[in-house]
């Protein structure tokens, strides 16, 4: 099978809206070698296989806020706000078109879900890893500060003979002042 578009490239697509990792419409309809005009279609026509943990429709808001992301003008462009589908949405997109290349750019869409879903993984244990090190050596931190502690305080002479050291060296300033 020749790759339509590297995993990396389908990531970089990938985006988490209302907590959920989604794809807009019109980059999986590029994907899928249709027209977003066309997928949407579909999708209307088969409605009830897009439940809303499949597919929602992006509020204002949220619209505004990815155009931002994108730096596009406002002029031109989309007349209606975007959908957006989770991986179970891509997958069931592939299925309504029920094309090849559907077919084929789906199984790269739901490789790069699970490839993001592992890297998100693996950043979570290695954070906690992180935190229980940083835990671990801050007790060591805390026990070496009073091991110099413990050390500086067999350094420093004890109080009786700072008492008789004082107390001589007044006596040789008195005998040599004399």
């Amino acid at each position: 099978m020749n790759e339509i578009i590297s995993i990396e490239e389908i990531q970089q697509r990938i985006f988490i809206i209302r907590g959920h990792r989604v794809m807009i419409d019109a980059d999986l309809a590029g994907l899928y070698g249709v027209t977003t005009k066309r997928l949407n279609e579909q999708v209307r026509r088969n409605l009830d296989r897009f439940p809303s943990d499949f597919m929602f429709q992006l509020n204002e808001d949220e619209f505004e806020n990815l155009r931002s992301h994108f730096a596009t003008s406002s002029r031109g462009g989309r007349r209606y706000l975007p959908y957006v589908f989770t991986e179970y949405g891509a997958i069931m997109l592939a299925n309504v078109l029920n094309s090849t290349a559907a077919v084929q750019a789906s199984i790269q869409v739901v490789r790069a879900f699970v490839r993001l879903r592992e890297l998100l993984l693996t950043n979570k244990e290695l954070a906690i890893k992180l935190k229980q090190l940083e835990g671990k050596f801050e007790k060591h931190d805390e026990e070496i500060h009073l091991i110099f502690k413990a050390i500086r305080k067999l350094m420093a002479p004890p109080e009786e003979m700072k008492r008789k050291i004082g107390f001589n060296r007044e006596k040789e300033k008195q005998v040599s002042t004399a």
